[in-house]
């Protein structure tokens, strides 16, 4: 009789937040095919297509879940609003525009707040792509946002960053919406400079880090009592 080998415990509090995402309406199906640079990728214009850009989302929130979890875990905080750690040290170019999307979330949604700070659950990158700007997961609990130089020349610089943290936070793109929605991102065209999540965005925001940090949190420390007790 074969006999299954245990699961690591990242590899528990992985399978917690899939099943979190798959309650939340967020369902961790694997993408049809991977991006070209072996990653799955996120555009601010839609250039994978509906179904990857959709895995790519879920799966970058996934990941920024799972490792804020796991240090909330190792160093427990009274606060109630979650913190997720950012590192924009290789984007210097757009070191304001960071700062402006920074501000912007944090005085929108209350359950979760961006920081920058060492220890990273996630990056920013700037440089020259084809796919233009995106948010980008390697599937392995690393993910980061890439800032596309000429893309950001086209449409509103604070726009696509706001957009492109969307993506951490949990929020998957909508091309066809207005520009009052910003995970509408490059679908009203380069004219839209609206920086701003909707009502709807900032409730989905706010539901989605109440609840699936609270399961993935509550797995994590299952495992652990599990582990000091040695079975």
């Amino acid at each position: 009789m074969r006999r299954s080998l245990p699961m690591s415990r990242s590899a528990r509090t992985a399978a917690a937040v899939a099943v979190t995402l798959a309650a939340l309406g967020l369902s961790t199906a694997a993408p049809a095919a991977a991006s070209p640079h072996g990653t799955e990728v996120a555009g601010y214009s839609g250039h994978s297509g509906a179904s990857a850009e959709a895995a790519a989302n879920r799966a970058f929130f996934q990941a920024v879940l799972e490792s804020v979890a796991e240090k909330r875990a190792a160093n427990p905080t009274s606060t109630a609003a979650v913190t997720v750690v950012y590192d924009a040290s290789r984007a210097p170019s757009f070191s304001a525009q960071i700062a402006r999307s920074t501000q912007i979330w944090n005085s929108s949604v209350s359950n979760v707040r961006l920081q920058p700070g060492s220890n990273a659950d996630f990056r920013y990158y700037e440089g020259n792509d084809s796919r233009g700007s995106y948010a980008s997961t390697d599937g392995h609990g690393r993910g980061y946002i890439f800032l596309d130089y000429r893309q950001n020349q086209q449409y509103d610089s604070t726009r696509v960053t706001a957009h492109e943290t969307g993506h951490v936070l949990g929020l998957p793109d909508h091309y066809t919406g207005p520009c009052s929605e910003l995970m509408s991102g490059g679908g009203p065209g380069t004219s839209c400079t609206n920086a701003y999540p909707d009502s709807r965005e900032r409730a989905r925001v706010n539901q989605l880090w109440a609840n699936g940090l609270a399961a993935a949190m509550e797995k994590v420390t299952a495992d652990k009592v599990l582990e000091k007790s040695g079975r």
